[in-house]
């Protein structure tokens, strides 16, 4: 709570508007919505918690716990794409200083996972997959897909997708991009690492498949001077090699593996997918795609604060 309140001071002022009501700061505010998401509570969870813990609000200068209709304000005043942009700048250089990030060393990992729209059983989830494959056994096929996959797909393209750019040495998140739906990700790749490349002094990015394109390559090296390596397996298998150069190139050094040592580095950005569903939970409390978008970029704000602490 101390951490996300120091970090709130160096990227928040004190109070949006000087009419506003003195009972609480932003930063003050903010450290306790870290809190809520680090203990996953609700509002009215996180207040009642907060009230039970006077000597946590003490150590940032509260003296007694905000209401839960306030947090929620808070959290839509708060929790913005600037905001978090700022905070992810600070704890950058704050990493930098503390020689967590080596980017000369350790190349930058991409990965996007998807996360639970809202709280689900995983036994309901067991039992509904065993009833969706006996139904598919007795359906016919519809234009080549079954009435299940029909219902699956309508429901990837509601959920929430976290897009990540992490430092393998420390696992620390660089820059990140919250969606809604399934989709290829492509088109993350230049967001993703240019606020990385601002963010530290990194030579290399490693990142799946599915980043996989010729313009992602020339942007990477040619825009930024940074050394991309992601294998050439977009589109339909085949053994003619790539057109474009850059890709050409990856085909053959997938093939000897001379990148192997830096491409084994890409799953220390799975391992901070897992991190953050297993810590933080994979599932979402919001309910509309915009602050389910905002709950996972304080979710991943927190999980910085908690390594670097």
């Amino acid at each position: 709570m101390r951490a996300a309140f120091l970090l709130a001071t160096h990227c928040l002022p004190n109070y949006s508007d000087k009419f506003s009501r003195h009972d609480f700061t932003l930063p003050q505010l903010f450290a306790c919505l870290v809190i809520r998401e680090h203990q996953k509570k609700s509002y009215r969870g996180v207040e009642a918690l907060l009230g039970d813990s006077s000597e946590w609000l003490a150590s940032i200068g509260m003296t007694r716990a905000p209401d839960h209709n306030t947090l929620w304000r808070a959290f839509i005043r708060l929790v913005k794409p600037g905001s978090v942009n700022s905070m992810l700048d600070q704890q950058a250089q704050w990493a930098e200083q503390r020689k967590l990030i080596k980017g000369r060393i350790k190349p930058v990992a991409l990965d996007s996972s998807m996360f639970e729209s809202h709280h689900v059983s995983r036994y309901f989830e067991k039992r509904q997959r065993q009833s969706e494959r006996d139904k598919r056994r007795k359906q016919r096929k519809i234009r080549g897909k079954t009435a299940g996959d029909r219902r699956r797909s309508r429901v990837v393209r509601g959920l929430p997708k976290l897009s990540l750019a992490v430092a393998t040495s420390c696992h620390l998140i660089l820059a990140a991009r919250a969606t809604t739906g399934a989709g290829g990700d492509q088109r993350f790749f230049e967001p993703l690492l240019f606020d990385a490349w601002r963010r530290a002094n990194i030579k290399t990015a490693v990142a799946d498949a599915g980043y996989d394109s010729e313009p992602n390559h020339c942007i990477a090296r040619q825009d930024m001077g940074v050394r991309s390596i992601i294998p050439p397996r977009v589109g339909r298998p085949t053994e003619k090699l790539p057109l474009g150069r850059h890709r050409r190139n990856m085909k053959h050094r997938f093939k000897r593996k001379a990148d192997k040592k830096y491409y084994g580095q890409r799953w220390q950005v799975e391992t901070v997918n897992s991190m953050i569903k297993r810590n933080l939970d994979s599932a979402l409390r919001a309910r509309t795609a915009r602050r389910r978008s905002m709950e996972l970029l304080l979710r991943v704000v927190t999980h910085n604060i908690m390594i670097l602490q």
